[in-house]
């Protein structure tokens, strides 16, 4: 048992929930840095694959020229609004590459639409087209470094795990 909540190293996911967390939730805060220097994010629906996320936006979004110019970025996925309920979370920092060519729109666009809509083909055909416009590019995010938390381990470390609630 702690007595504070001021070292939380021992509360981050388990490899396992992390991979839970990524192939349950569909939507994360992406962050990078706008031309300014100043940080700045939005809420993308996102496609987890082969230890990378995969984004994917129109060309004319500031993020994509912020990517194209410096090419770190941060993600922070959460479990609230999912099966797992809440306080689970990993953020990553790292590097993005932006693409624009058919050989990955096209295994893209497809695994994207079906992630994104498992129970409905139709919907999940019907996005994808949607997606496919001429000027729409495709975000990998490759994570070099990881920050992840569980309040249920933090809850477990705490004086008052042990005691009684009414």
């Amino acid at each position: 048992m702690e007595d504070s909540y001021e070292d939380l190293t021992a509360c981050g996911l388990s490899d396992e929930l992390e991979e839970e967390l990524l192939a349950t939730q569909r939507e994360c805060t992406f962050m990078w840095t706008n031309k300014a220097g100043e940080a700045f994010g939005v809420i993308m629906s996102f496609l987890p694959k082969d230890g990378r996320l995969w984004l994917t936006a129109a060309e004319r979004r500031a993020r994509i020229s912020a990517i194209r110019r410096f090419p770190r970025a941060a993600v922070c996925v959460n479990s609230t609004g999912t099966a797992m309920g809440t306080g689970k979370t990993v953020t990553y920092k790292g590097r993005c590459v932006v693409h624009d060519s058919r050989e990955v729109k096209d295994w893209f666009y497809p695994e994207f639409s079906r992630h994104l809509r498992p129970d409905d083909e139709a919907a999940a055909t019907a996005f994808q087209n949607f997606l496919d416009s001429p000027a729409r590019v495709v975000i990998e995010f490759t994570p070099d470094y990881k920050l992840s938390f569980d309040s249920e381990i933090m809850w477990q470390r705490s004086p008052e795990a042990g005691k009684k609630t009414r």
